[in-house]
């Protein structure tokens, strides 16, 4: 693509983060990560390639090659960019709309659009069908540092979910759970994702040939946009249009699109030929949080565990990085200021700021599991920790098509067939600057979570054993 030749009418709004905003060309089907928070252009040209080699030396070795792509730092022209600005303005959510795009630096990311296929693919008039989540923390803080009890029963999303609902962030509390999701178990996976169709919020969206077609509404629009979408995904599951094992056709339709979401999740992407993922499953079973609604009683059923190379199974992995909780961080946060009060110019060497390559790498891999008292100590627990965060805020791309029976990559269903691909994006470095304001927000959400749900005192006006007389009068 000649840059001097680029047209902001070529290009489409795809969506945005808290700190880039995503569009994709018509023809060439690259997205253009535009950073639009950094003040100065020096910082964009820092940030941005913080965040390729972020992504190729510290999350790709550990969430596999084949779910992470680094993407291409790109110049454009500032022309183009102010144009562009201009030009998706109107199609961004109001909610984004108080952060302005960054149009001085002219530095951007490259990136493959992952909501569509390889062409050789497309043999079928169906386009792709891309489902974009952000499953959120997996697991349940087993820290001795937690000085609140809750936390080890209820999970960081569910707790959250009553603090933005009274914040206004939301109108309704959301019912998904993503510790069913990593369960492993088909069951739990079913209701988590099912919670997610009808409360989506930011955790869930959906493309059809590029085109956003599902996510978050206000109320009164939410089942509607969900019957929408039902005639959406009708001519991907032609059997399930009649009645199907008792339910009406609508929600058979959903049930075999989350299936499909289901095997995408659990395949471990090298599938052989039968399309069996290998049986491999971690050996810690993951627990159940207080707040799920999933039934108790059925928890018994089978001690479930995610397939070893399985997307949920990576992502849980680099989640599990933080075994010590924000309340245990914290202190080593504040050890390494202390340190860096003292002696400023080792922050470059302990790479507070990047870079971040090999040697970084290092750190979050041997870190010593024993605190020494050393501020290297302290360092690797803290890169370990912003390592794990981005886990907990990555999204996960699955993105399918109808196929042959002999094509490769496919689901493991009987029918209908489906190629796929399964991808991780959102994988920024969060800034080590950011810890005080998460042990800040921690508190205030485990406090807000104990209030609201704590049971109102019974009444004092009728005590317990309390004698009293009623008097009836004639009307």
């Amino acid at each position: 693509m000649e840059l001097d030749k680029m047209d902001e009418n070529d290009w489409k709004y795809h969506g945005e983060g808290n700190k880039s905003l995503v569009v994709s060309h018509f023809l060439a089907e690259n997205n253009l990560n535009s950073i639009k928070s950094e003040p100065t252009a020096e910082q964009a040209f820092r940030h941005i390639p913080n965040i390729v080699d972020y992504s190729k030396y510290v999350m790709k070795p550990l969430l596999g090659e084949k779910y992470v792509h680094s993407g291409e730092v790109v110049k454009l022209p500032l022309d183009f960019v102010r144009q562009l600005s201009l030009k998706v303005q109107q199609e961004r959510p109001e909610l984004r709309c108080d952060k302005v795009m960054d149009t001085f630096s002219g530095c951007g990311l490259c990136l493959p659009n992952l909501t569509q296929l390889p062409l050789h693919h497309l043999r079928d008039h169906r386009p792709p069908i891309c489902v974009e989540i952000k499953p959120k923390c997996g697991f349940l803080p087993f820290s001795r540092n937690i000085t609140k009890e809750c936390k080890r029963k209820v999970c960081r999303f569910c707790m959250h979910q009553h603090y933005k609902l009274a914040n206004g962030k939301w109108k309704r509390l959301s019912r998904y759970c993503p510790l069913d999701l990593f369960s492993g178990s088909k069951q739990r996976m079913y209701v988590a994702l099912k919670n997610l169709l009808e409360e989506p919020q930011n955790n869930l969206k959906i493309f059809k040939g590029g085109e956003l077609i599902f996510s978050c509404k206000d109320d009164a629009k939410q089942q509607l946009e969900l019957n929408d979408l039902i005639q959406h995904l009708r001519p991907y599951f032609p059997h399930s249009n009649g009645l199907y094992n008792g339910h009406q056709p609508g929600k058979a339709v959903l049930n075999e699109f989350i299936q499909v979401i289901c095997s995408a999740l659990l395949s471990g992407g090298d599938s052989n030929r039968s399309g069996e993922p290998r049986k491999v499953h971690l050996s810690e079973s993951k627990p159940h949080c207080e707040a799920s609604p999933f039934p108790r009683d059925l928890l018994r059923n089978g001690n479930h565990g995610l397939p070893k190379d399985s997307v949920l199974a990576k992502i849980l992995q680099v989640q599990m990085l933080d075994n010590l909780d924000i309340e245990g961080i914290y202190p080593l946060y504040k050890r390494v200021e202390q340190y860096l009060e003292e002696f400023p110019r080792e922050r470059n060497r302990l790479q507070i700021d990047g870079p971040y390559n090999e040697s970084f790498m290092d750190t979050v891999k041997n870190c010593p599991a024993e605190d020494d008292g050393s501020v290297e100590y302290a360092v690797g627990k803290v890169h370990q920790y912003r390592v794990a965060m981005t886990a907990k805020d990555c999204s996960i791309m699955i993105t399918f098509a109808p196929c042959e029976e002999n094509e490769e990559h496919q689901l493991n269903l009987e029918k209908p067939r489906f190629t796929y691909s399964v991808s991780i994006l959102d994988l920024d470095p969060k800034p080590y600057e950011g810890i005080p304001h998460q042990h800040k927000l921690d508190t205030k959400i485990v406090n807000y979570y104990l209030r609201s749900t704590q049971a109102p005192p019974p009444s004092s006006l009728y005590k317990e054993r309390q004698e009293c007389t009623l008097l009836f009068h004639a009307v």
